[in-house]
């Protein structure tokens, strides 16, 4: 009996030193827990948020696709118009894909995808459709047969090239470098002085009467459409208009460069009717920008589409490789000399990739002269 009980009171002081053990390295283990959690650890500090007065820093060149579904509107749809159509099968899609991935170089530089020029495009072949709907293929289609191409309803180069040359001879001061001519600019006395709101950056813009007047009909029916408004008076303000071309040779001649931006022999400004305008800038870019980038985000915007389908009517057309040049066409320029006996000291070569030249043409667009 007692020898019973003595191994009984074994047994339970074997117990209780067994749960003081396991308590122990429980704490102990609660212990390192806290201690690791508590260890400061080798990353980076927090970063403090931007106070604002950073320096922009200038955005490395890199491609940045579409913000639009390849199926969006490239304009508001009429009442009567459905996106649905019969089309060359397949045609869509790969119109569709080559929106963003197309390599090509339509002005003579490699460029990624054809944005930039869809809404010009769409205007041509008469759709507001996107480009990866079936009735933009089918419209394509028709106009390709209209123009002695094949019926693919795909986007491609000689498509481009075909549409390319209309759109370069629609331009008065185009038609007449082809044949190798650069109008005579004229008298100073003879041009309108634009108003303040109407100059982007307190510039002073000068046009011919007629361009400024038609310009100024352009501005309101952009207001009327809500197009222009007081959330940035900065768009569709002229940045660039009249040049004066001896003025511009002699700077050019003595800084050797323009200042960065290269001359041009004979440059549409010349005429007084041509003038760029502000159409939208991407971040880090101004608006007259022609990196990739920057031109993709004015093809995207509301006013470059507005003025793709209304500036017709007041008689201006587009350089469609710069969103923001546009012409009046509703006086000719003036008669005009041969080309080759311009100033050219400060003037650098230019290859925009000019069409191939035309039957009945002497040389559309020579590709030492840029034609803006």
């Amino acid at each position: 009996m007692a020898s019973r009980w003595r191994k009984g009171t074994k047994a339970r002081r074997r117990g209780r030193r067994l749960g003081l053990g396991l308590l122990v390295l429980l704490l102990a283990g609660c212990a390192g827990v806290g201690a690791w959690l508590a260890w400061p650890t080798s990353g980076p500090p927090p970063v403090d948020p931007p106070t604002g007065d950073e320096t922009p820093v200038e955005p490395a060149t890199q491609y940045v696709p579409s913000n639009d579904p390849p199926s969006a509107p490239l304009s508001p749809l009429p009442v009567d118009e459905t996106c649905e159509a019969a089309a060359p099968a397949g045609a869509a899609e790969t119109n569709a894909a080559g929106l963003n991935t197309l390599a090509w170089a339509p002005f003579g530089r490699a460029e990624t995808g054809w944005v930039i020029y869809a809404p010009r495009i769409g205007a041509e072949i008469g759709t507001a459709c996107g480009p990866g709907a079936t009735r933009f293929a089918a419209a394509l289609a028709r106009w390709q047969a209209g123009h002695g191409l094949p019926q693919t309803g795909v986007l491609d180069q000689p498509t481009f090239d075909a549409m390319k040359t209309r759109w370069t001879l629609a331009r008065p001061f185009a038609a007449i470098n082809a044949r190798g001519e650069c109008p005579n600019a004229p008298a100073l006395a003879s041009l309108s002085t634009a108003k303040a709101d109407e100059a982007y950056g307190g510039k002073t813009i000068q046009l011919r009467p007629g361009a400024l007047e038609a310009y100024r009909r352009m501005v309101e029916a952009a207001r009327q459409d809500g197009v222009v408004t007081s959330r940035d008076p900065r768009v569709l303000t002229i940045f660039s208009a009249f040049r004066d071309p001896a003025a511009d040779a002699a700077r050019c001649a003595r800084d050797n460069n323009c200042q960065g931006v290269t001359r041009t022999i004979c440059s549409a400004h010349r005429t007084g009717l041509a003038m760029d305008v502000f159409i939208a800038a991407a971040p880090g870019y101004g608006p007259d920008s022609s990196a990739d980038d920057n031109r993709r985000a004015m093809a995207r915007s509301d006013v470059y589409r507005w003025m793709v389908r209304n500036a017709g009517r007041f008689g201006f057309v587009n350089y469609v490789f710069e969103p923001w040049h546009w012409e009046w066409t509703g006086e000719p320029p003036l008669p005009g000399v041969p080309i080759s006996s311009l100033p050219q000291d400060g003037s650098q070569p230019l290859d925009q990739g000019a069409p191939t030249p035309q039957p009945g043409l002497k040389g559309l667009l020579p590709r030492r002269n840029e034609v803006r």
